[in-house]
């Protein structure tokens, strides 16, 4: 008989899930079915104006750890694995899911973008998953899992998403040798690729709303997805599940991947639109 192991539980792991905004951000979702599964979980928020929205969901999933963190502010990302050290000596798991872009920078042209701009979008998308993987490093001296949020604009041209994509698509390159590095040390690095929920992030892309209905028209499945997909999604990747998986990048859209579509304005001049 073969030997599978059943993630009945996480009780006991100790997890980290940064970019909770609100009751519809994807990683409330996954937090939420962390918490399902009895792991101990840290959530981080923005500032100030951020913590209303988001302390009454980190009581919800009984959060021991509710931290600030403004990836833009000096020392804050270092302050808050250096509080997960000194409360739990330890961290099993890792949830980034972290995104922002000037907003003149993402509505514009990609060639148009100022250098300022992209920086930044690169600072806070990319960078922070490389530096918070450094840092989680030490603290998964058993083995550990990490894994982040991407979107199919970075492997595909994606219209109005602009900019992000080929942010996104550095996020994604880099889940791939973040596994390499990790491997050895029983660390698994991957990426789940959203397909159409309507949060916070997403509504600051121009037509948000036309992109996120003709995904769902054109999906395999007809529709979009769920926070509590999402949320399944992520416990496979973070489970015994997918012990064998890593530097993947995991779609979970209806199957929207899948297909070769043509541009929306196409459809429209050819009266299928």
């Amino acid at each position: 008989m073969m030997n599978i192991q059943r993630p009945v539980s996480l009780k006991g792991r100790k997890a980290l899930v940064t970019g909770i905004a609100n009751d519809q951000s994807i990683a409330w979702g996954c937090a939420q079915a962390l918490h399902l599964l009895d792991a101990e979980v840290a959530v981080t928020y923005l500032n100030e104006k951020a913590k209303p929205y988001v302390e009454p969901l980190a009581r919800q999933l009984d959060a021991s750890l509710l931290l600030p963190m403004d990836l833009r502010a000096d020392g804050q990302l270092e302050a808050v694995f250096e509080r997960i050290e000194k409360e739990w000596g330890r961290l099993d798991i890792l949830l980034h899911s972290v995104a922002f872009a000037p907003r003149d920078d993402l509505h514009g042209r990609v060639v148009d973008c100022s250098k300022a701009g992209f920086l930044s979008a690169m600072d806070v998308s990319c960078w922070s998953f490389i530096r918070m993987a450094h840092l989680a490093e030490p603290l998964m001296r058993e083995g550990g899992v990490m894994f982040t949020m991407t979107y199919y604009g970075s492997q595909m041209v994606v219209e109005n998403y602009n900019m992000m994509g080929p942010v996104k698509a550095a996020l994604e390159s880099s889940v791939r040798y973040l596994a390499v590095d990790f491997g050895k040390q029983k660390i698994r690095v991957n990426a789940i690729s959203a397909g159409p929920v309507r949060t916070l992030a997403g509504a600051g892309i121009t037509d948000a709303r036309a992109m996120f209905a003709f995904q769902q028209q054109y999906s395999p499945l007809g529709r979009g997805i769920t926070l509590e997909e999402m949320g399944g999604a992520g416990l496979y990747l973070l489970s015994n599940l997918s012990s064998g998986v890593t530097g993947e990048i995991h779609f979970v859209d209806s199957g929207y991947n899948v297909i070769a579509m043509p541009h929306p304005d196409a459809l429209k001049d050819s009266g299928q639109g």
